[in-house]
């Protein structure tokens, strides 16, 4: 689906905080700090550290613990900049971004593109240095993938831009275990899968939740385009999927009985939930009584729970 992209400055939408083009200094460091999307970088660094453990069996450097969590939060921060400055004109039109600082007018998109490309160029450059040249190819391969294919590519053109855009977001679980061992392995392949399969049922509640935001500015996400039926089916097969995967460390001698445990109680959890969206959607239930939320909420815990589980598990076994 090709979508055409929106007028940058739409009617009615102010680019600058106040008469006058006035920015206080304290106001503009959050607004930089704003542009790396911290919220979402806490996600990220909860699968990163943990793996370091399940690397190391035990308790990695703490050194490079902080290396590589400095070196991930600026890496994802530059993505995260590059991204607003590409989307500055969608979100100026959707209700949930039409605070970011390039809408409000508090960072100019010269300023927010410059901002994205150095700390790309820094985190590149301070993991290779600090951590390793393979975490570092790793990094800038994930910043490159969120930035060049999800969000130029896909986003706006398909349906399936989160499933294939989530590869990003998967990749901090490849950096943490690289980082310690500066190499890879099938744990950190199957927990890379695990957040792939994890990414679209994460995201498409949240799209339900917001589809008429998407709608407006022609990006099709899957609600936009499917009904809530067709969405709560694909979220069931996806965490069905996800689960299975999830179990897999367990029998390829990675982790023993207290992940295997977490695994199964919050993945049965996480499914319940999964088939009670589904079951509301087949009954025809919209608005707030679909609940959609919920399981856009847990996915969060879930994903926080079964990675502090990883980080865990080898001092149990």
């Amino acid at each position: 689906m090709c979508v055409t992209a929106v007028e940058s400055r739409p009617a009615g939408v102010a680019l600058t905080p106040s008469p006058g083009g006035h920015r206080p200094f304290g106001a503009r460091v959050k607004a930089f700090v704003a542009l790396t999307k911290p919220r979402i970088i806490e996600l990220l660094l909860i699968t990163t550290v943990p793996v370091m453990f399940l690397a190391a069996q035990g308790v990695p450097d703490l050194w490079l613990v902080l290396t590589t969590t400095i070196g991930g939060y600026l890496s994802a921060g530059g993505a995260n900049a590059l991204n607003m400055y590409i989307d500055r004109d969608i979100d100026a039109l959707m209700d949930r971004t039409s605070q970011r600082p390039l809408v409000t007018g508090m960072v100019s998109p010269r300023e927010c593109l410059a901002f994205g490309i150095a700390l790309a160029v820094v985190s590149t450059v301070w993991f290779g240095l600090l951590v390793n040249w393979l975490s570092a190819a790793l990094s800038l391969g994930a910043l490159l993938f969120y930035v060049v294919v999800y969000t130029m590519l896909l986003k706006r053109r398909t349906a399936q831009n989160i499933v294939w855009g989530g590869i990003a977001g998967c990749m901090p679980v490849l950096i943490g275990w690289s980082a310690v061992t500066n190499s890879l392995s099938w744990a950190a392949v199957i927990l890379f899968a695990v957040i792939f399969f994890w990414t679209p049922p994460h995201y498409w509640p949240l799209s339900m939740k917001v589809k008429d935001d998407y709608a407006r500015v022609g990006v099709p996400m899957l609600p936009v385009i499917a009904s809530n039926r067709v969405v709560a089916r694909q979220i069931v097969i996806y965490s069905w999927v996800m689960v299975v995967v999830s179990l897999l460390l367990t029998p390829l001698g990675y982790t023993g009985w207290f992940y295997t445990s977490v695994a199964l109680l919050t993945g049965g959890f996480w499914l319940w939930e999964a088939h009670g969206l589904q079951n509301r959607a087949k009954a025809g239930v919209s608005g707030a009584k679909l609940k959609e939320m919920r399981l856009f909420h847990w996915s969060i815990t879930y994903v926080s729970l079964l990675f502090v589980a990883v980080a865990v598990d080898p001092f149990l076994r």
